[in-house]
């Protein structure tokens, strides 16, 4: 696990000489992303330098669009995930709208202080600064007067199209896991910790973990899916309903249940992290609840013997 580093009014900016910087969001940590890192950690290889994942410690729309943006993670989960990525350390700037409102050359003053890091790897179409007015070409103008290495990459996946935050997320609201996942590199996951729900899962025969995830927390579409939970170190086979359940619309909230298949146990209160592998069916309303019984039976069944 990489040093995770807050760089605030006691960093040391000297921290970034020689280092090569992977710069971004960096939300989701997915295959683009991951190849942005790859490259600073090939370049730090060649030049005897540190490879550093360098972000904010929030999402900028946080700022600016709040109501708006579903986030593929946490900021927590995503400074972790870069820290377990390979490279040597995590620079995390923070974001506040003083900082956000600077121009382009302001920025980067700010966050490097003098000390310009040898190669600095960023997407093609990398903005930054007061209204995403600095372009990688001006990056390049100001590497020229520092000496740094500026190399902007196309970040394609296999048809062709680039791979970004809000293609996965728009992936995510049809329902599309199993490309969203192809291009994250690895299963999309929730995370939450578990509440009392309605009671009605027990009352019809299979119980249900109900998840606390704020809405901005939640990306992905309404439907029924099969995935895995992870709780209290264990991995267990799951039936997972997000969004609001049709038959109960009266009295139900938009939520995640999620049915662990051969748990038994109480999950009150505990954390549980949810992985989404492929989906199941959309969210209608029964005629009756022999219908719904025998209907969310099928996708247990479903979820026993494929996953």
């Amino acid at each position: 696990m990489a040093e995770i580093y807050r760089v605030d009014a006691s960093f040391d900016h000297g921290f970034f000489k020689g280092t090569s910087c992977a710069f971004g969001v960096f939300d989701g940590v997915h295959r683009g992303h991951r190849f942005l890192l790859d490259c600073a950690r090939a370049t730090a290889s060649e030049n005897g330098g540190a490879s550093v994942a360098l972000t904010f410690d929030i999402d900028p729309d946080e700022v600016f669009h709040p109501t708006r943006l579903k986030k593929l993670m946490t900021n927590e989960e995503r400074v972790l995930m870069l820290a377990d990525s390979g490279v040597d350390a995590v620079a995390v700037l923070p974001f506040t709208r003083d900082f956000a409102a600077s121009s382009p050359e302001e920025f980067l003053v700010q966050t490097f202080d003098g000390t310009v890091p040898s190669c600095l790897h960023v997407g093609y179409d990398f903005k930054f600064g007061a209204r995403a007015a600095g372009t990688v070409r001006d990056l390049d103008a100001w590497a020229a007067e520092g000496g740094t290495d500026v190399q902007a990459h196309d970040l394609k996946s296999d048809d062709g199209a680039p791979i970004t935050a809000t293609r996965i997320r728009l992936l995510l609201a049809d329902g599309d896991i199993e490309e969203a996942n192809h291009l994250l590199g690895r299963p999309y996951f929730m995370t939450g910790v578990v509440e009392p729900g309605r009671g009605e899962g027990a009352d019809l025969g299979f119980r249900t973990a109900n998840l606390t995830v704020p809405d901005q927390m939640r990306p992905l579409g309404d439907g029924v899916y099969a995935a895995y939970a992870h709780v209290d170190g264990a991995r267990y086979k799951a039936a997972v309903n997000v969004g609001v359940a049709a038959t109960f619309a009266d009295r139900a909230t938009a939520t995640c249940e999620v049915h662990l298949l051969d748990f038994s146990g109480d999950l009150y209160g505990k954390p549980v992290k949810v992985e989404f592998l492929h989906w199941l069916r959309e969210m209608r309303k029964f005629d009756d609840l022999d219908e719904l019984v025998s209907t969310v039976k099928g996708n247990i069944a479903w979820v026993r013997e494929n996953l």
